[in-house]
C-alpha cells in the first residue's frame, strides 16, 4: 500500500516536479482564497482567473508556450479587467458583480478565440487546463518568487487587509488606507492565478485557491488557522490528485480539483463548525 503513494515520485522526476509545484501554489492560494471568502468575493476570484485567458491568448500568439510571453501578458489582462470592473462599478448604474460577470463572459469567449486562431484542441486544452506534470526550471522559479512576495506583501499588510476584509466601512472611517489594500489584495490575486495558470491552466487554477480555503471554514473560524488547513488540504488534494492521474491516467489537474471537491462535501457532512450533522446534533428538533 505503501508503494501505491511513494513510489511515483520515487521513480519519476517529472512527478517530484509537479509536487512541488502544487504546494508551493497551495502556499501562496491558501491565504488569498480565505481573504476571498472572507471579502465575499469567491466569484470575483473566479472572474479573475478567466480575465487572464485573453492576455494569455494574445502572448500565446506572440510567444508560443513562452513563460514570460504567458505570464506578461496574463498580467496585465488580469489587472485591465480588475480596474475596470471597478471603474464601470464607481461610474456607472451597473454594480461590480454584473460588470465582473460581463468581462467573465468576454474573456473566456475572446481567450478561445483567440487560441483557435493559430493553434488546434490540444493548445487549447494545454491553456484552458494546464500542464502541472510537464512544469520546468522556468516555471517552478515564477511560482517560488510568487509565492516569496505573496507571503512577505500579507506578513507587512495583515492586519490592513483583514480589517478592509471584514468591515471596509469600519476601516475607511479611520483610515484612508482601504483602497491601497483592497487594490493590494486584488494584484495578489492576479499574479498568483496568473502563476499557477502555468500548472493548473486558467480554468482549474481558482479551485485550488477556493475548494481549500471553503472547505476550512467547516474546521475553524480564525483566520490564522483557516489558512493553515486550507493549505494543508490544498496539499493533500494536490498529492492525492496527483495520485490518482498517475495510477488511473486521468488529467491531474481535473483530478487535483475533484479530490479537493470530495474534500469539501466530506466536511460539508462531518465538519464541526456547520457542518450538517454537527448542526443538526447542537440544534435538536422538539418532537412531540
Amino acid at each position: 500500500m505503501l508503494e501505491l503513494f511513494v513510489e511515483p515520485f520515487v521513480k519519476f522526476e517529472f512527478m517530484r516536479r509537479a509536487m512541488f509545484g502544487c504546494l508551493v501554489i497551495a502556499a501562496g492560494a491558501a491565504p488569498l482564497g480565505v481573504f476571498l471568502m472572507l471579502r465575499r468575493m469567491s466569484l470575483t476570484g473566479d472572474v479573475m482567473a478567466h480575465a487572464i485567458l485573453p492576455g494569455a491568448a494574445i502572448g500565446y500568439l506572440v510567444g508560443g508556450f513562452s513563460l514570460s510571453a504567458l505570464t506578461f501578458g496574463g498580467i496585465i489582462a488580469g489587472f485591465v479587467v480588475a480596474l475596470l470592473s471597478g471603474l464601470i462599478a464607481r461610474t456607472t448604474i451597473l454594480k461590480e458583480d454584473a460588470s465582473l460577470a460581463t468581462f467573465y463572459l468576454i474573456s473566456l469567449a475572446l481567450g478561445v478565440l483567440i487560441i483557435s486562431i493559430r493553434g488546434d484542441n490540444i493548445d487549447l486544452i494545454h491553456i484552458l487546463f494546464g500542464s502541472v506534470l510537464a512544469l520546468n526550471d522556468g516555471a517552478l522559479l515564477l511560482l517560488c518568487c510568487v509565492t516569496t512576495f505573496t507571503m512577505l506583501s500579507l506578513a507587512l499588510m495583515f492586519r490592513l487587509i483583514l480589517m478592509e476584509s471584514v468591515d471596509p466601512q469600519f476601516l475607511a472611517s479611520l483610515s484612508r488606507l482601504g483602497a491601497i489594500g483592497h487594490y493590494s489584495f486584488l494584484a495578489l490575486v492576479v499574479l498568483n492565478l496568473v502563476a499557477g495558470f502555468h500548472a493548473m491552466g486558467s480554468l482549474m487554477i481558482i479551485g485550488i485557491m477556493l475548494l481549500p480555503a471553503a472547505t476550512a471554514r467547516f474546521w475553524a473560524r480564525s483566520v490564522g488557522t483557516l489558512i493553515l488547513i486550507a493549505f494543508l488540504i490544498g496539499a493533500a488534494s494536490s498529492l492525492l490528485g496527483l495520485l490518482a492521474s498517475f495510477h488511473f491516467s486521468v488529467p491531474s489537474g481535473p483530478a487535483i480539483i475533484l479530490t479537493a471537491g470530495l474534500m469539501y462535501l466530506i466536511s460539508l457532512f462531518i465538519g464541526r463548525e456547520g457542518g450538517w450533522i454537527s448542526s443538526n446534533s447542537k440544534n435538536p428538533k422538539v418532537t412531540q
